[in-house]
């Protein structure tokens, strides 16, 4: 597979020092039922989650489901993927842009508006996406910066830096990447 890849998805895979095999002597130990994200593997597992997972943006329910898919990438928190069939799509409009990650393929942007109302970018999916992130190419995700965003019913917490869209949970240590002095993980 790794060969089939363009050179510089393969020069911009290789360059990263951080990959799950050890952790860094400043992450933080878990403990008991706690996940270090510096065991989580680069490139990211993708991984089924069916703990309730909600969503809302004011009075809407954006969406509910036990059939997430959680994306674990060294030093991250978890970016949430949602199936489209559990998503309030009628109120997601997509977006000018794109990006490109080295693991998961294309992205596409999406924005929500409710009238007047909008919360620009707030969303991405990867529909056609790298081979080994085929698991997400009917999903969603969302930054959780301006929405409540709940796992189990704890509310998610935001990765910094904007960029990211991971969700901080209860049971995660990090440090995590986009917090102060993380620029070179």
């Amino acid at each position: 597979m790794a060969s089939k890849l363009p050179p510089w998805i393969a020069a911009a895979r290789a360059q990263w020092r951080w990959n799950g095999s050890a952790r860094p002597p400043f992450a933080e130990v878990p403990s008991g039922t706690e996940e270090s994200v510096w065991d989580y593997p680069r490139p990211p597992a993708l991984i089924r989650d069916s703990r309730v997972v909600t969503i809302h943006w004011g009075k809407h329910e954006i969406a509910r489901t036990r059939r997430s898919v959680r994306a674990l990438e060294t030093a991250h928190p978890p970016s949430f993927y949602l199936p489209w069939d559990d998503v309030a799509r009628s109120l997601l409009c997509e977006v000018a842009g794109s990006s490109l990650c080295e693991w998961k393929g294309p992205a596409r942007y999406w924005s929500l508006i409710d009238g007047n109302r909008q919360l620009p970018r707030v969303a991405w999916s990867y529909p056609a996406p790298l081979p080994g992130a085929e698991l997400i190419a009917d999903c969603v995700a969302f930054y959780p910066n301006d929405l409540e965003c709940r796992v189990n019913g704890a509310l998610v917490r935001a990765q910094a830096g904007g960029f990211y869209g991971g969700w901080i949970t209860p049971e995660l240590t990090g440090p995590f990447k986009g917090d102060p002095g993380s620029q070179d993980w």
